[in-house]
């Protein structure tokens, strides 16, 4: 009886930890391999990307389509970055906002994907949805400040203004 209880433990546990998304460290000092690409827009329309994968900025001209410009952070500020995403625990489990009985149009939906020491985590939220999460409130506040420093990039100052809106 003892021998069933202990097998039956043992394959709960298993079956228990093979359902739970992997855990990843993020180390204190920011790794060589560190690379982070944030997609942003309202609806479907996410035209708005920082990609330090390819070093790039992409910014939406709304009713003029979009232009891109080279994008290069300094060390520091890639260190302050990583220390904010390390800060929020990025690369960790996240709860983000589910359809209820409310929404918001327009919306924006965040997609976000970042590689550390090997590993590459892909998020994507929306605030369709009446109710922020802490998860998403905090991507959303790491986003404004990473575009902030975009934004006084000169390489950026340089793209054409965006012409129109969204309703």
């Amino acid at each position: 009886m003892i021998r069933i209880l202990v097998v039956i433990s043992v394959a709960f546990l298993f079956l228990a930890g093979c359902s739970q998304e992997k855990e990843i460290q993020m180390p204190e000092r920011m790794p060589e391999d560190f690379n982070f690409s944030v997609s942003f827009g309202y609806g479907d329309i996410n035209k708005n990307e920082i990609n330090t994968y390819n070093d790039t900025v992409t910014k939406d001209l709304i009713t003029k389509g979009t232009a891109t410009a080279d994008l290069t952070f300094s060390d520091d500020e890639l260190q302050t970055i990583y220390n904010k995403m390390k800060g929020i625990n990025i690369m960790g489990e996240k709860q983000f906002p589910v359809q209820k009985s409310c929404s918001q149009t327009p919306s924006n939906i965040d997609s976000w994907k970042v590689t550390v020491n090997g590993e590459t985590k892909s998020l994507a939220w929306t605030n369709e949805y009446c109710d922020m999460t802490k998860d998403a409130e905090q991507l959303k506040e790491l986003r404004a400040y990473i575009w902030h420093l975009v934004e006084s990039k000169d390489n950026y100052k340089a793209l054409p203004a965006a012409v129109g809106g969204y309703d």
